[in-house]
């Protein structure tokens, strides 16, 4: 997290030096939606917070950069989408953003006039996931037969996925200028991630019921992949046709830095 913040840091220093620049915080939720959440928004929101920096090329089109921290969760007894089969997970989420914001309505910071504005956003993006549960990492377990590949049978194994995921962040947001120098924004966003493992699920269950034997030394581990232990291998644990995704909705408040010369009257400086 300290790096990125970082690397925003230094790119923002980047830019200052071209004026009309924005840089803020961002507060709000974040959830999630995949195999334990097929379609209920909102489900399961947790605090989300961030940094951000927006360099507006003109009174329609912004380039923004943001770092977003949160956490997402699913549960099956709680969406009620497969109740019986009792998974859920927790994971922190840390999302760097590189995305266009484009305004319906010309917006300038301070303007008597065009001090509000309806806007869209697109981009790309890096995350880092961990699911965990009981604050353990479920990726150590294996729990679709991922690093077994020696002490299983072939088309029971999996790859390990990784906790780095690109995504496609979009979505729609509201932009009010208070003053000269501060500026709000009301914004919910979806990412549409390239991963089925945000999760943890994903394809089948790799073990049989019979497995699930007390003596087995696995036991403490292999029971995150069927808690209710009444599956048989290659039955369906996830979709893995779909992808997951996860969204992030808030509150950013930003302070507008004007670097320009102020002995001489730009376009932008003249549309106040």
């Amino acid at each position: 997290m300290r790096k990125i913040i970082l690397l925003l840091l230094i790119i923002t220093a980047g830019l200052s030096t071209k004026a009309q620049l924005e840089v803020g915080v961002f507060a709000g939720g974040s959830y999630y939606v995949g195999d334990l959440n097929p379609g209920t928004p909102f489900l399961l929101t947790q605090p989300a917070f961030g940094l951000l920096a927006r360099y507006n090329l003109s009174g329609r089109w912004t380039a923004r950069l943001n770092v977003y921290q949160g956490t997402i969760e699913g549960d099956d007894e709680i969406s009620n989408w497969l109740p019986e089969r009792s998974l859920k997970f927790t994971s922190g989420i840390t999302e760097l953003a590189g995305v266009m914001e484009f305004h319906f309505l010309p917006f300038y910071n301070g303007s008597m006039k065009n001090y509000w504005t309806p806007y869209i956003f697109g981009g790309f993006a890096m995350l880092h996931h961990k699911p965990e549960i009981d604050e353990k990492d479920l990726k150590d377990f294996g729990t679709e037969g991922q690093n077994q590949s020696g002490d299983l049978p072939p088309g029971l194994t999996r790859d390990a996925y990784s906790n780095y995921i690109l995504s496609i962040p979009f979505g729609v947001g509201f932009k009010y200028s208070f003053s000269k120098h501060i500026a709000a924004s009301v914004e919910w966003g979806m990412r549409k991630t390239f991963s089925d493992y945000l999760d943890d699920v994903s394809t089948t269950y790799y073990l049989n019921s019979s497995d699930f034997d007390p003596g087995n030394p696995n036991y403490d581990d292999i029971e995150y992949s069927d808690p209710n232990m009444d599956h048989e291998a290659l039955m369906q644990r996830g979709n893995s046709k779909t992808k997951d995704w996860y969204s992030f909705f808030g509150l950013t408040l930003t302070y507008h830095i004007n670097l320009t010369n102020r002995n001489k009257c730009s376009d932008f400086q003249n549309r106040y």
